[in-house]
């Protein structure tokens, strides 16, 4: 196979140089080369005019060398100065019999000092670093009595102009063999580099999953998402500062009807890191989360709880410590409590101080999975039940039907999912010793942490507070001025049950705030509201009371319905069948047969 070819752009300080680079050249096969003439500045010029000339390498000399590298991202290979080049100037200026002088850069000058220390010559050498301080130097030479220089190009030419006579330290032919080898060893690296990067592209770009990788400048580097659609990398981009920081991210991300996991790393190397990001999608059965499904991150469970009714009246003060403790551990959790009473803002809490803060919360609402979305759930390998590491919350547990509780209940304890991920429920109750019978059973299956959110109506000495906070954030919300209750105003509220508690005093505020007219929400209007609230809620009054009063769900089967009672009695008689079963009026076996049921 023949040898690689490289395309090499020549940059001579002077004609002769030049010439000398292209019959070398031409002895070369695989190399290309153009060659033109320019020291320093012109030769930087030429440099950025031939940038887009494809050129693997480029060659030139001294300073100009040096000047052209600051310029290009192309590698610059510098015709060094060897000892022998500068060695034949000198033995040529020994017939010159007035005082002379070394002057050049610093590739001539360290040379020049190593041979005058070698064979004990004493000559001035004088070191410049850039084309303006060539004249000065010379100047301060012809007054000091120096009447010839050794020197590259451009002070070849300015000693020429100033009346100095001068000797150009020309580089020799194996100095330039020198660099064109260098140059070729260099480009057939870089050829294997670039080779080895396009074949790992390629094993990357076969991967089911999309990489992007940013830069700290957040600037996009390396991608293999061939879609224009920048909604992704968008998306991608707002969650860099929290990779950056060491935090390594997992998301879901539902867009057009495709759900993509996001999973995130940083990689550092010497001078940069970077933010990595591995991305797949799959299409999903659900295209909102009105179907059950909704997946969240850190920062929007945050300030979903944060902006909350729960949060923003401090509501949560009395259960802090608990959280807390909770959210350290990594048992499943049972969070119980009337109807409105913030399940769903303590699970979001939990889940925001967690270990597994930085992977995604996936909340599944029981109330309102469908078929298709429960099948997704079930069968599906891109399930987020198949997955690890995440914090699952199922809400309102209680109202599944009693065969997907089952076939949920087998799922988790065959596949370890509370082992490799961390479960949280949620059910309606009226108190924690009178959990439903479908909760009880997760509870005690699962070795369940359990924490009972009080209703409102025990908290109403701090409505009072609550109120007043309330309406803090919607007088911003509203652009409002509204200073607070009527004395009877508030004893009204303080007065009413609240049967769906703070869902129901945050809608019943909101709605006082919009309808007054005055500083104060006068007592008129609150009576007026809260009467239809007994008005619309009074057909289902009964049932309400029932579930409050004895945490039954009447709105099941009669098996299930009576599994919970007989709960309930047994919880009463601290698990005492025989008392059970006297206080229900059956005998224990009749008894032992509805709990095995379950």
């Amino acid at each position: 196979m023949e040898p690689p070819k490289i395309k090499v752009l020549g940059i001579a300080p002077y004609e002769a140089m030049k010439n000398v680079m292209e019959k070398l050249a031409r002895k070369r096969p695989q190399m290309e080369m153009d060659v033109y003439v320019g020291d320093l500045k012109k030769g930087v010029d030429i440099a950025q005019k031939n940038i887009q000339g494809n050129y693997d390498v480029i060659i030139s000399r001294g300073g100009t060398a040096e000047m052209i590298g600051k310029v290009t991202h192309i590698p610059v290979i510098e015709i060094s100065l060897s000892v022998y080049d500068i060695l034949r100037a000198m033995k040529l200026a020994e017939n010159y019999s007035d005082k002379y002088a070394v002057v050049g850069f610093p590739s001539i000058t360290s040379s020049a000092h190593l041979l005058c220390d070698l064979l004990q010559y004493k000559i001035d050498i004088v070191t410049i670093h850039n084309e303006n301080e060539v004249e000065s130097t010379l100047r301060e030479l012809k007054k000091n009595g120096c009447r010839m220089i050794l020197c590259d190009m451009i002070a070849n030419t300015t000693a020429k102009r100033l009346g100095l006579n001068s000797i150009l330290i020309t580089s020799g032919s194996e100095s330039i063999e020198n660099a064109f080898d260098q140059a070729y060893k260099l480009c057939i690296s870089y050829a294997n580099i670039k080779e080895e990067n396009s074949l790992l592209c390629e094993i990357i770009r076969g991967e089911n999953s999309y990489t992007f990788v940013f830069d700290e400048k957040q600037n996009l580097y390396f991608t293999t998402w061939d879609n224009d659609d920048s909604e992704i990398t968008d998306i991608l981009r707002r969650e860099i500062p929290e990779t950056l920081n060491g935090d390594n991210y997992k998301a879901f991300r539902n867009i057009g009807g495709n759900l993509f996991s996001i999973n995130s790393r940083v990689i550092e190397k010497s001078l940069h890191r970077y933010a990595v990001f591995y991305v797949s999608s799959t299409k999903v059965p659900m295209a909102t989360s009105k179907y059950g499904i909704l997946f969240s991150n850190k920062r929007e469970a945050e300030q979903h709880f944060y902006n909350s009714f729960y949060s923003i009246t401090g509501s949560m003060q009395g259960l802090r410590n608990t959280v807390e403790q909770i959210s350290q551990s990594s048992f499943p959790v049972m969070i119980s409590g009337e109807e409105g009473t913030g399940k769903e803002q303590i699970a979001r809490a939990i889940y925001a101080q967690s270990s597994l803060q930085h992977n995604p919360l996936i909340a599944i609402n029981c109330s309102l999975v469908n078929d298709k979305s429960w099948g997704f759930l079930t069968n599906h390998y891109n399930s987020p039940l198949n997955d690890n590491n995440n914090t699952i919350y199922f809400k309102n547990i209680e109202v599944l039907p009693s065969e997907r509780r089952k076939q949920l209940l087998s799922i988790i304890l065959d596949m370890n999912l509370e082992k490799r991920n961390r479960l949280i429920f949620s059910c309606v109750s009226a108190s924690q010793t009178a959990l439903p019978a479908a909760a009880r059973e997760f509870v005690n299956l699962l070795s369940c942490m359990t924490i009972h959110l009080p209703p409102l109506r025990e908290r109403m000495e701090e409505l009072p507070t609550i109120s007043s906070l309330y309406l803090g954030n919607l007088n911003v919300e509203l652009a409002r001025q509204i200073i607070g209750f009527e004395p009877e105003a508030m004893a009204l509220l303080e007065t009413y049950d609240w049967p769906c508690n703070y869902t129901q005093f945050k809608r019943v505020i909101n709605e006082l705030a919009v309808i007054t007219s005055t500083p104060y929400i006068s007592a008129r209007d609150v009576r007026s509201l809260l009467e239809k609230e007994r008005a619309s809620s009074s057909t289902g009054s009964g049932q309400a009371e029932e579930t409050r009063h004895t945490g039954l769900d009447i709105n099941r089967t009669l098996d299930e319905i009576t599994c919970d009672l007989i709960g309930q009695v047994l919880s009463q008689n601290n698990g005492n069948q025989s008392a059970a079963a006297k206080q229900l009026g059956i005998s224990r076996t009749t008894l032992w047969r509805y709990m095995n049921r379950k």
